[in-house]
C-alpha cells in the first residue's frame, strides 16, 4: 500500500499533479482544493490511495490523511469508484459529506453529478455507520494559493467535464466565474476559479 508520496511539484492541474519521486514523475488525481495548495517546484507531501484495475494502476492524491480515508470509505458504497469518491470530495469536504450522510442530506448529496436520488440514499443507508461524526471547523473552507492564468477557461472546462458535468453546465459555469477571473486579471488562479464553478453547479 502508499500511504504517502513526497517531492517536487513537477506541474499542478486543477485536478491532477506530477511529483517527482526520486527522477520518477508521479501523477496524482485530486481534488481542486488538494492542487489549489501546490506551488510548481515546491517540496509537497500527499497522502495517498493506489486503486489498482486490471488494465491500470491510478494514483489519487490529497491533503489530508482525513480525505483519504473518507475517499476510501466512500468507495465501499455500491456503485460508488473513485472518480465519483473524487467528486464528491470535490464539492463538499470531508465533514461536509459526514454531516450529509448523518442529516440524511440528500440534496447535498445530490449536488455531485453521477449521484441521484436513489444514488443518494443508497449512499446514507450503506455508509451512515461508516463515515462517522463531522470533526467540525468551518465547512467548505480551504487556503487558496496564487497560479499561472493561461488558459484557465479550457483548464476549469476540462477539469468539470472530468469530474462529470455535461460540457453545457461546464460551459455554464466557466461563463459565470469569467467576472471572478477578469477582477483578477493575470493572477487568476485556476484552483479557485474551478472552485467557485463548482460551487455556482452546486446551487
Amino acid at each position: 500500500m502508499i500511504a504517502f508520496v513526497r517531492g517536487t511539484v513537477a506541474s499542478v492541474r486543477p485536478t491532477e499533479a506530477v511529483l517527482d519521486v526520486g527522477g520518477i514523475g508521479l501523477a496524482l488525481h485530486c481534488t481542486p482544493s488538494t492542487t489549489a495548495e501546490l506551488r510548481t517546484g515546491s517540496e509537497a507531501q500527499l497522502s495517498a490511495s493506489l486503486v489498482v484495475r486490471e488494465d491500470s494502476l491510478t494514483l489519487y492524491g490529497f491533503a489530508t490523511d482525513d480525505e483519504r480515508a473518507v475517499f476510501e470509505q466512500l468507495q465501499t458504497a455500491s456503485g460508488v469508484g473513485p472518480r465519483l469518491a473524487q467528486a464528491m470530495l470535490s464539492v463538499h469536504s470531508p465533514d461536509d459529506l459526514r454531516r450529509a450522510v448523518a442529516t440524511e442530506d440528500l440534496a447535498a448529496l445530490t449536488k455531485v453529478p453521477g449521484i441521484g436520488k436513489k444514488g443518494a440514499q443508497r449512499i446514507v443507508i450503506e455508509l451512515k455507520d461508516k463515515l462517522g461524526a463531522a470533526a467540525g471547523g468551518p465547512a467548505g473552507t480551504s487556503s487558496i494559493a496564487a497560479a499561472p492564468a493561461g488558459g484557465w477557461q479550457e483548464q476549469v472546462r476540462t477539469a468539470l467535464l472530468g469530474l462529470g458535468w455535461s460540457a453545457r453546465d461546464a460551459d455554464a459555469a466557466v461563463d459565470q466565474v469569467a467576472p471572478l477571473a477578469a477582477e483578477n486579471g493575470h493572477a487568476a488562479d485556476v484552483p479557485s476559479l474551478l472552485k467557485a464553478a463548482l460551487r455556482t453547479l452546486a446551487k
